[in-house]
């Protein structure tokens, strides 16, 4: 099934608004480079492709959104309490967490099952982020779900000068590429080999000019090695008769041998002799480990911009990840290296930024490969530029959306009411006559203060966030209650039970009429006094 968005396209839009209206698991791979909070200015090389482009990235808590932070509160409570750990560190790194949070819960949910995320950071955020993305994808005990590499790329060469001045630490050479991915996501962690790496392994040519190794010495099982009763066998061809001269045997079964001699991988010399050959055409490429070595930009790939990365870089990574074909997503364009890289190895991409002058530029770099540039919604080659957000179509899970907390109804405007307007809503519905509120889950009556807003049918339970599904609760009932408890447990753990139950039943029932009554309102368009 075709995806509900263009390929061949940049999303001239924050992408958050993109990855919100993608379908779920319709992603193969994501690489993305976002803000690293590392307190600078970027600005683009006056004479360049990049003259113009500006970004600052600096951040304060103020810069995160209300509407992120009710998100993580009422839906990521784990995430909740990383960002308030962060603000021990600056109110800046918290605020930059929100911002990170809530993309990276899209990232995981359009992720197929088979997805990878590359995330590309520096030492600022490194640790903030992994775990982060340790609560979204898992940690990866096992290997497979969530954590796979921490991989380190060196972004300088080795004889790039130090500074003059007396160094207080040792010199920031390394960027971070944090590897998550999916159950069934792979990698094939190999390069290709250079020319002199390839002469050097390969040393030898056959009849048709392909490269090979002697591998001879291993056709023969070495006498300590023990006898196998099956590898003990003689072998005829070509009117040669072999066996192996100790009881030990061959290292293949003769189906085996069969098999590689029809391959020409076993051969038998003119002298008389068996050689085993290993050719360069079936080595799978050099191992990359998780140290990277640093990769030059050519000339002709330099666009002006601070943060570019090398056109390697991101072809090692899609070859990692992904097959021809395969769709490849980068949230956080810039110059649109990640996705120069996709349409030079095959696969589909799209592209989200909201800066101008970066759409221009990855407008330019892919029409310099395939040779058009168009506006077309949907494109075989060339760059389309979409400036509306993709919807989800209402087939993805019928009448709801499932997000990684559960299935949520599609937002109706009563569903954008803050964690904040609703607080003050309830407060002022179930403060009494005194100013004090009567607590519906254990019958204390305290001043609004000691409230705490809380899910009358937990989220684990398919309760939503809206107005009529919360309840302001003292702080110790909140607490009690935790995450996974409905009221009716609350009031057997505290032992209410008869007249007292049905009276906290009642207050319960009154302020959700009165919740139900605003949601109609709100959701009818008629206007809502009070609070909103």
């Amino acid at each position: 099934m075709p995806p509900n968005f263009a390929t061949s396209a940049l999303y001239a839009l924050d992408n958050l608004d993109v990855m919100r209206g993608m379908d779920s698991e319709t992603v193969h791979l994501i690489y993305a480079d976002p803000p690293f909070n590392s307190k600078r200015i970027y600005q683009g090389m006056a004479g360049t492709k990049a003259a113009g482009h500006r970004f600052r990235d600096t951040w304060s808590w103020n810069d995160a959104k209300e509407e992120w932070r009710d998100q993580i509160a009422n839906d990521w409570p784990a995430i909740g309490h990383l960002v308030e750990a962060a603000k021990a560190h600056s109110g800046g790194m918290a605020g930059y967490l929100a911002f990170m949070a809530v993309r990276v819960i899209e990232i995981q949910r359009i992720l197929r099952p088979d997805g990878s995320l590359y995330l590309h950071c520096d030492p600022t955020a490194s640790s903030y982020l992994r775990m982060l993305l340790d609560i979204v994808f898992g940690s990866g005990v096992d290997n497979r779900t969530g954590f796979r590499s921490l991989i380190s790329w060196n972004r300088h060469s080795s004889n790039q000068r130090g500074s003059q001045h007396q160094p207080r630490s040792w010199g920031a050479t390394q960027d971070i590429i944090l590897h998550y991915a999916n159950p069934d996501a792979y990698v094939a962690p190999y390069r290709d080999l250079t020319e002199e790496e390839s002469k050097k392994q390969f040393p030898h040519i056959d009849e048709q000019n392909k490269h090979f190794y002697d591998d001879s010495a291993h056709i023969w099982r070495t006498p300590n090695m023990g006898a196998r009763p099956n590898l003990c066998y003689t072998w005829e061809k070509e009117g040669h008769s072999f066996t192996n001269p100790h009881p030990s045997g061959w290292r293949l079964g003769k189906d085996r041998m069969e098999e590689e001699y029809a391959k020409g991988n076993i051969v038998i010399l003119p002298n008389g002799k068996l050689q085993r050959r290993k050719y360069e055409k079936d080595y799978p490429g050099k191992p990359i480990g998780s140290l990277w070595e640093y990769m030059p930009q050519s000339d002709n790939e330099r666009t002006g911009w601070q943060t570019q990365k090398p056109l390697a870089l991101l072809e090692r990574i899609i070859k990692a990840s992904s097959n021809e074909g395969d769709i490849v997503f980068d949230p956080f364009c810039g110059c649109g290296t990640a996705l120069v890289a996709a349409e030079q190895l095959g696969r589909q991409w799209v592209g989200a930024d909201d800066d101008a002058n970066a759409v221009a530029v990855i407008r330019e770099r892919i029409a310099n490969l395939t040779g058009t540039i168009d506006d077309a919604p949907q494109m075989q080659h060339g760059v389309s530029v979409i400036t509306d957000p993709p919807e989800r179509t209402a087939t993805e899970t019928g009448t709801v959306y499932k997000d990684p907390t559960g299935y949520i109804v599609p937002k109706m405007p009563s569903d954008r009411m803050t964690n904040e307007q609703i607080r003050q809503q309830l407060i002022d519905w179930q403060t009494e006559q005194d100013g004090l509120i009567t607590c519906p889950g254990c019958a204390e009556r305290l001043k609004p203060r000691h409230f705490h807003c809380d899910h009358i049918n937990p989220k684990s339970a398919g309760g939503v966030n809206r107005i009529d599904n919360r309840i302001m609760l003292c702080g110790a009932c909140n607490g009690d209650k935790s995450n996974d408890k409905a009221m009716p447990a609350l009031w057997s753990e505290h032992g209410v039970r008869g007249k007292e139950r049905q009276r906290m039943r009642g207050l319960l029932a009154e302020t959700q009429s009165k919740a139900r009554a605003l949601v109609q309102q709100m959701d009818a368009g008629a206007p809502v006094q009070g609070t909103l």
